[in-house]
């Protein structure tokens, strides 16, 4: 199949709607009938939202997801939660996220719940958008677990992660899932300080069971919680190691960073797709159709239109729905027209 030149794509998370968020703080009031349709309405919703703006690929939103590490931790057995040392008070901030203890072997007999989040967008979705699920990687999703004397450090804990993460990949292929996006933001954060190359080890590991049976694709940022950043907003730490990542594309976070070091991305163009981060997730400024189009000739200076793909620089569960919306058409239509350029 073609590739298509400057496809429009996402990340994976979009805003909830507000009844949606009114709801989750008072489950008590619902059965299991009524909260299946809410998470069935609110997929519709952001499936609504990233087909009228004429995406590519689209996502569930991660509606079942309250916080992208802790509704994970849910599935997995072994933890308990552990609050003692987080902030309360002050400006929001990645301390004041829920941490856990390990009291346990850490298993998950049943998943991590996105085979059924893949089943459930393909049931709602229309024909047309390649469909995409998302699945944090396992050095990320170590990210809110306390060391014990059985995992010694984060790395030990990652490991263990490894193979429940690996089966989940694995499921979400057996189940028809051709896109696939393992975030490991953790990785791009910390790049500056830890052993590169045990990253890259660690990835790809974790995904060598699905290469080549589905596009895979991984997400690179520098966090997004109540839309702050928390890693040091730098490409060059991670190269050159991570271009030895096993994926097909990476995204990265540039619009935040006013395109710093755009030229980077033809290193990674090289070895694979790229997935340039164009829309602001933390701004509240709508970019117009010309931005759009604007920064897509910046990165055609360094990329060719059928390796580059353009998305929001993270999630969107951190921004407003309204402005949501309006950035994605916006980034949709400057593609539309920079493809009809070219």
């Amino acid at each position: 199949m073609q590739p298509i030149p400057i496809r429009t794509t996402v990340i994976g998370s979009y805003p909830f709607p507000g009844w949606l968020e009114f709801a989750t703080q008072n489950l008590d009031r619902f059965g299991p009938a009524d909260i299946e349709e809410m998470i069935e309405d609110a997929v519709v919703a952001a499936v609504h939202d990233q087909t009228t703006a004429g995406l590519d690929v689209i996502s569930d939103g991660e509606q079942t997801r309250l916080d992208f590490n802790l509704s994970f931790y849910g599935y997995i057995q072994g933890l308990q939660p552990n609050h003692a040392e987080t902030r309360k008070f002050g400006p929001a901030a990645h301390d004041q996220r829920g941490r856990h203890s390990i009291v346990a072997e850490l298993t998950a007999p049943n998943g991590l719940g996105a085979v059924k989040e893949f089943q459930r967008l393909r049931k709602l979705a229309p024909a047309g958008p390649t469909l995409k699920a998302s699945v944090p990687g396992p050095y990320t999703l170590s990210g809110r677990m306390l060391p014990n004397e059985r995992y010694k450090d984060r790395y030990d804990i990652t490991e263990a992660l490894l193979p429940i993460v690996r089966k989940e990949l694995e499921d979400l292929v057996a189940a028809g899932c051709t896109e696939i996006t393992v975030d490991e933001p953790s990785m791009s954060c910390y790049a500056y300080r830890e052993d590169t190359r045990r990253f890259v080890d660690i990835f790809n590991r974790t995904v060598a069971p699905v290469v080549g049976k589905c596009r895979l694709s991984t997400h690179l940022c520098f966090g997004n919680f109540k839309g702050r950043p928390v890693g040091y907003r730098k490409i060059h730490p991670m190269l050159p190691d991570f271009l030895d990542l096993t994926v097909d594309e990476v995204h990265v976070e540039m619009a935040n960073r006013e395109f710093d070091e755009i030229e980077r991305i033809a290193d990674f163009a090289e070895r694979m797709d790229v997935a340039v981060g164009i829309i602001d997730v933390k701004n509240y400024y709508i970019e117009t159709v010309e931005d759009v189009m604007e920064r897509i000739r910046m990165c055609l200076k360094y990329i060719p239109a059928e390796k580059l793909a353009v998305a929001p620089d993270c999630g969107l569960s951190q921004t407003a729905r309204w402005a949501a919306r309006r950035k994605l058409a916006a980034m949709v239509e400057g593609a539309r027209r920079m493809r009809q350029a070219d």
